[in-house]
């Protein structure tokens, strides 16, 4: 095992070292808009969903039970609609929960890979059953999210977040901390 301080790594989780001209600087920031509009967007669904009553019902006009039961026959996967449709109060608490976690986790950089891992599989699972159906497909918004979670699974969350905090702290206490 060699150790040896790295230099190809940001050593702050605020500026990233302060390193670098405009274009480090552009590179290291990227993601952090995508972050902040998936996070804030998730935390908003999340918290409609569970506001909601007549969302969170079995039947009724805008309920998840109605939704399920409308895009049935029209999705990718009916069995995966039929799974929800055994529950579809839970599946809708399961969906509100897992977009306001997912929404956090990203908004702050908590465990960002993962969280955005999260965000891409409801995306995937919204677009294989409800927005399936869309004529031309680009109308379908979860495609849209579902490509727009990928860069942050690959990426995480390098500036302004607690993963990075983390990072910086256990290259501090291990000295030159490898991964």
């Amino acid at each position: 095992m060699t150790h040896g301080m790295r230099t190809d790594t940001q050593s702050s989780y605020v500026d990233g070292g302060g390193r670098g001209g405009w274009r480090d600087t552009a590179t290291r920031y990227a993601l952090l808009p995508l972050r902040i509009f998936l996070g804030v967007t998730f935390i908003y669904a999340g918290i409609d969903k569970l506001t909601n009553s007549a969302f969170l019902s079995a039947s009724g006009s805008g309920s998840i039970g109605d939704l399920m039961r409308t895009v049935r026959d029209s999705s990718a996967i009916p069995a995966l609609v039929d799974l929800a449709l055994k529950s579809p109060v839970g599946f809708g608490y399961a969906i509100a929960l897992g977009e306001l976690a997912v929404g956090i986790g990203t908004l702050i950089g908590l465990l960002a890979r993962l969280a955005a891992f999260g965000g891409a599989l409801i995306s995937l699972s919204l677009w294989l059953t409800v927005s399936w159906a869309s004529d031309p497909y680009y109308y379908g918004n979860d495609l849209a999210y579902l490509m727009a979670w990928l860069p942050l699974v690959l990426a995480g969350a390098s500036v302004f977040s607690l993963d990075a905090v983390w990072r910086a702290r256990r290259g501090q206490r291990g000295g030159e901390y490898r991964y």
